[in-house]
């Protein structure tokens, strides 16, 4: 097998004497050893098979094999929950004295690990501008251990070369590591530009319809091995269940990408010269400053658009009140559509210093689109603008 959408189907955990087709719910906490002799090989790691399912689990394997093959790594190990996959791509590398390089423009929650959480261990950290490639390579100490790079970023979608600041990574002797939730493997594949792991939250496209927590940190063989080792000591993995929602849910993955991307490009152009929008980005849009970067690593644009709504904050806040349709909720990569105005919800923790600095203005709106019908969408959108106005 060697097309994505075929690879996402296919590959399946090994079928019981049931000979089901889709693969069962294991759930089970551990699991029955022949006899004392295969106890003890399993944990000296001399046999391979399942001992505990927090090490391990039929559902957990399955869903990790997909993801491997699908972001073409060596291995793969699933997570609780994507910011539980963020941490344990950092965590198993670091130690007191270390420095991180990072993207200042990350998720929310991320951006309290390295603010908040690595210091605590003397563990320092840098932010990148990701509009000046200077600031990442200013950015470089002799003690970086880790870069950091969401791309594209959140929320306000911009997008950094994954090939150059992985050359960059590596005359560091530091450990790249890309967050690819927004993309997918679908649309960007950051292993093949150099990453050396590639981090997902599976909550995201993977699930594509809201319903389960997940995370997924893909790599080398060595490095999956240290963020397996994290996470079986620290706790941190994921559910027989949700395993088996997510590895189901990459069985339609490109199709659901296809009509995201297909919805966000027509959007898009909707947008674009709206007398009530200030601008519109979209990563495959002909004003987008990085587009040949884009395009260069992403098969397609992606399902996220953001545009400035004049007016500002209250504004912004009008308008998501003004939405009949589309849905107010902490998510994004739904078959729903779902509006967000990350300066009062996401990146509200932060000063205005700090979002300015990541580029989340105060009439910044994210709109994730869903499945549905653009038309209903676009509709939507036209009322709350004009409501909003008063």
């Amino acid at each position: 097998m060697k097309n994505f959408e075929t690879i996402a189907i296919r590959t399946q955990a090994e079928r019981s004497q049931h000979r089901e087709h889709a693969v069962p719910l294991y759930l089970t906490s551990s699991f029955v050893f022949n006899d004392a002799e295969q106890a003890r090989a399993l944990f000296a790691e001399e046999e391979q098979g399942n001992i505990y399912s927090r090490f391990s689990n039929p559902n957990n394997s399955e869903l990790e094999e997909k993801i491997r093959l699908l972001e073409g790594t060596e291995s793969a190990f699933s997570t609780a929950s994507g910011m539980a996959g963020v941490f344990a791509s950092m965590a198993p590398f670091l130690k007191a004295g270390d420095h991180v390089v990072s993207s200042a423009s990350i998720f929310g929650n991320t951006h309290k690990v390295m603010t908040e959480v690595l210091p605590q261990w003397d563990i320092q950290v840098t932010y990148a501008d990701v509009r000046d490639n200077s600031s990442w390579e200013r950015a470089v100490r002799d003690n970086t251990r880790l870069i950091y790079l969401e791309t594209p970023s959140n929320p306000a979608l911009d997008v950094v070369d994954i090939e150059w600041l992985s050359q960059i990574s590596q005359n560091a002797g530091a450990i790249f590591v890309v967050d690819n939730c927004f993309a997918t493997p679908y649309l960007q594949k950051p292993a093949h530009w150099g990453a050396d792991l590639v981090v997902h939250s599976g909550t995201k496209y993977i699930d594509g319809q809201g319903r389960v927590l997940g995370g997924v940190v893909a790599g080398s063989a060595e490095h999956i091995k240290q963020v397996k080792n994290f996470v079986k000591r620290t706790g941190s993995a994921l559910s027989p269940f949700n395993a088996w929602v997510l590895s189901k849910s990459l069985e339609t993955l490109s199709i659901r990408m296809d009509r995201h991307c297909e919805n966000a490009e027509k959007l898009t152009d909707y947008l674009d010269g709206h007398p009530d929008v200030q601008s519109v980005t979209y990563p495959f849009h002909s004003s987008f400053a990085n587009r040949d970067i884009a395009q260069k690593q992403m098969n397609k644009g992606g399902g996220l658009v953001c545009f400035e709504i004049k007016g500002g904050v209250s504004r912004g806040r009008k308008f998501l009140d003004n939405l009949e349709m589309i849905s107010l909720t902490a998510n994004l990569g739904d078959t729903r559509t779902i509006a967000t105005h990350p300066a009062s919800t996401t990146h509200s923790k932060l000063t205005i210093e700090e979002r300015e600095k990541v580029y989340v203005s105060d009439g910044l709106i994210r709109i994730s689109c869903g499945l549905e019908h653009i038309d209903d969408i676009t509709e939507d959108i036209e009322r709350a603008l004009q409501r909003s106005k008063s």
